[in-house]
């Protein structure tokens, strides 16, 4: 990683399988401000146990560290995931994958050595309903959209309009409890352009962060998920204008725009290596 990033605030989740032979090379050179090992969909049921074995081996100082998706709550390979994670000092924080109740994140949380945070991937109709409740778990950090999976369980197609409503009740019950933006899930693509009209749904729809499957795409993330140079530049001078404190409100509306002048002052300065140039910025 070029630099750490706060899971409050962390853009790109890197899904690496666990499988893969050495993941250490990963952990160490990626860019994405979260790589996350997985035991879940990446990795075949015949070769879960080898993987399983290479993250213990992986995970067991704190020279190589990382989060790990596991399967979910109803499988017996949730049990086998828990029981080769616990106690690694590596391991960073848990995705649960599958997630539809904040029943299994209490689980989850009990089954660690130590306390962890726990990303919820909400991949289904139940656990959209029962978004609010999931988020507000005690070991809940963050709420994932498992795409894929939803439309699978749905029929839901992959446009954004079919996808906003999932979309939106995740991004408001994650606000309501008191946690970060969503995640949102990977688009599957080797063209540019599709991702980036990808990216620009995820921010429109006050997510935070994004999941992808190649490395190619962290790059992508990271830039558009950070304020542009416009975007920074108009913040200073609303915070100029406005004062810092608000000395200088005069109307109702400057208050929010001062808040979110703000904001992206913060961004800019926790994603200083990776602001990107202004072309769609959204600071209005």
């Amino acid at each position: 990683m070029t630099r750490h990033i706060r899971l409050t605030y962390a853009r790109s989740w890197l899904l690496v399988s666990a499988a893969q032979p050495d993941l250490h090379a990963t952990s160490r050179d990626c860019a994405a401000d979260v790589v996350v090992y997985d035991l879940e969909d990446g990795v075949i049921p015949a070769h879960k146990d080898h993987a399983r074995q290479n993250l213990a081996r992986l995970l067991s100082s704190e020279d190589a560290h990382g989060w790990v998706r596991i399967n979910a709550r109803f499988t017996d390979e949730w049990n086998h995931d828990l029981e080769a994670l616990r106690g690694l000092p590596g391991l960073r924080g848990i995705i649960l994958a599958k997630c539809e109740a904040p029943y299994e994140i209490d689980a989850t949380a009990d089954r660690l050595s130590r306390r962890l945070p726990i990303v919820a991937l909400i991949e289904s109709a139940r656990g959209i309903e029962f978004a609010y409740d999931i988020a507000s778990a005690g070991a809940t950090a963050r709420l994932a959209f498992g795409s894929g999976d939803f439309r699978r369980d749905t029929g839901a197609g992959a446009d954004s309009a079919a996808l906003g409503y999932a979309r939106g009740r995740l991004v408001v019950a994650s606000k309501a409890a008191g946690l970060p933006g969503p995640i949102d899930g990977p688009t599957l693509t080797s063209d540019d352009s599709v991702l980036r009209e990808a990216l620009d749904v995820t921010q429109s729809m006050g997510m935070t962060g994004k999941l992808c499957l190649t490395e190619q795409h962290v790059e992508h993330i990271n830039r558009e998920l950070s304020p542009t140079t416009a975007d920074v530049t108009w913040a200073e001078d609303v915070i100029d204008r406005l004062g810092p404190d608000g000395g200088n409100v005069t109307k109702g509306s400057d208050l929010p725009t001062l808040s979110r002048a703000r904001t992206i002052r913060r961004l800019a300065d926790i994603f200083a290596t990776s602001r990107k140039p202004a072309s769609h910025g959204n600071a209005s």
